[in-house]
């Protein structure tokens, strides 16, 4: 169940990389940069995104599961997807279960491709072998799953309502626990799940489109559907990203041993810039998760004291990928009080760096020393290198990345060694189960998965 949860985890990254285009197309469709015709265009393609998340989450997680990332577990997906709400809008059209369907049709459809696509029926039914069985098992389970949303969903929708107002009734320490829990999740690769809750799910806002009262769940699309109040777990961000990052960057960079301070530099600077410009700081966490834990520890609290203060001093602005400095500047005539991001942000920085110099020094963390880079596209020896360190080709069951993590299934992770990852560059090396391992490397992930793929399949 980990597994499966970290593998979710990774295949929402597809439909959320939808959302950096959709936000802009949103951000255009205002009214103060086009106007007239041009600006309803605009606006229509971005909500026409927005208002079918269910749908996009359904083939991006569909996608993700299937071995190969084939287009018919994808096609699965969505069909599933409308099956099953119009067979529950059908029972009872006051269900509305938002993501939450693409995402349990997204985990059916890649699933059932995983076991089936490569199904052998009688001759006579042989045109409906393979993947195109996926496809007509997927629509036949989504009946049965919209027929049980239709009359017992209600149930679920009233927890999640409860669990809503809960949440929302604690108001800052509500907001610092989703803080805390958004970065503590990152090494497990569960952060994506967390955010789906609030950023797609929690609390709702309704609004006319075309003369139709339309309802936005969740902090993020509801924010750009206009609600004022929306934004709150998202605004923290902007100042650990832009600025308290940056600021850790500077004050690891103090306390790293003269003779490695240029190469320690140039690493630094690449990482804490992508943090500030685009606020993907995976990079940047990376570099002293494994290395310094009590490093990581203190930036998920001051995560979660950053998202609380910003809410305190009623900062609303919202972000279509992530707090970086090219969301706030397209999102800042949507936001409230964005102005206030930046003293925020300056208290922050300096906060961060002090907190992170005096641990490091303190606890005389070595970070550089311990951590080997290197994000090259790798050789054939290199691959073979990684091939022998996962036990040879016999020990690979399948092979997947995320943005950072050479995700891996094993027949048994028990017999690998972290030391030969540690020496091909590795930054950590997690192991969720008995049957998989994940090898932090960064950017280069993704490129060495594709050529290890390419060699053994």
């Amino acid at each position: 169940m980990f597994n499966l949860l970290q593998r979710i985890g990774k295949a929402l990254m597809t439909p959320i990389a939808v959302l950096p285009v959709a936000a802009l197309l949103l951000r255009l469709g205002f009214g103060d940069i086009f106007d007239g015709q041009a600006a309803s265009v605009m606006k229509s393609a971005g909500e026409a995104i927005f208002t079918h998340l269910d749908l996009l989450f359904g083939i991006g997680i569909a996608y993700g599961l299937a071995k190969n990332n084939d287009g018919a577990a994808a096609l699965s997906g969505a069909i599933g997807v409308l099956i099953a709400k119009s067979v529950y809008e059908s029972i009872d059209n006051s269900v509305n279960m938002g993501v939450f369907v693409g995402i349990i049709i997204g985990v059916l459809a890649g699933t059932l491709y995983n076991r089936y696509h490569a199904i052998k029926l009688p001759e006579f039914l042989g045109f409906f072998s393979g993947k195109r069985f996926v496809a007509i098992l997927t629509a036949l389970s989504a009946i049965v799953i919209g027929a049980l949303a239709g009359h017992f969903w209600h149930y679920a929708q009233g927890a999640i309502n409860s669990f809503s107002n809960m949440i929302i009734g604690l108001e800052e320490f509500g907001t610092f626990l989703y803080g805390v829990l958004n970065r503590a999740l990152i090494p497990l690769g569960l952060h994506h799940i967390l955010n789906s809750v609030f950023w797609f799910q929690l609390g709702e806002y309704a609004y006319l489109k075309d003369g139709v009262q339309v309802v936005a769940n969740g902090d993020l699309h509801r924010f750009f559907a206009g609600d004022k109040s929306a934004g709150v777990y998202m605004s923290g961000f902007y100042a650990v990203m832009m600025f308290g990052l940056p600021a850790m960057a500077l004050a690891i960079y103090f306390n790293t041993p003269n003779s490695y301070r240029k190469k320690a530099g140039a690493i630094l600077a690449g990482v804490a810039f992508t943090s500030f410009l685009t606020g993907i700081t995976e990079p940047l966490e990376f570099l002293f998760l494994f290395a310094a834990p009590p490093l990581f520890l203190l930036h998920a609290l001051l995560t979660g004291l950053a998202l609380a203060a910003a809410q305190a001093l009623d900062i609303h602005a919202g972000f279509g990928f992530s707090a970086g400095f090219i969301d706030y500047l397209i999102n800042y005539k949507l936001a409230t009080n964005p102005l206030r991001i930046l003293p925020l942000g300056i208290v922050f920085a300096v906060i961060y760096f002090v907190t992170a110099y005096y641990t490091v020094k303190l606890l005389k963390l070595q970070i550089f020393e311990e951590t080997k880079e290197g994000n090259t596209v790798q050789t054939d020896n290199e691959v073979q290198a990684f091939i022998a360190a996962l036990g040879g080709a016999d020990n690979i069951v399948d092979t997947d990345a995320c943005i950072t993590r050479l995700r891996m299934r094993v027949k048994d992770s028990s017999i690998l060694s972290d030391e030969p990852f540690l020496a091909l560059g590795a930054k950590g090396v997690i192991r969720p189960d008995k049957k998989s391992i994940q090898i932090i490397l960064g950017s280069k992930s993704e490129k060495v998965a594709e050529k290890i793929r390419e060699m053994l399949y």
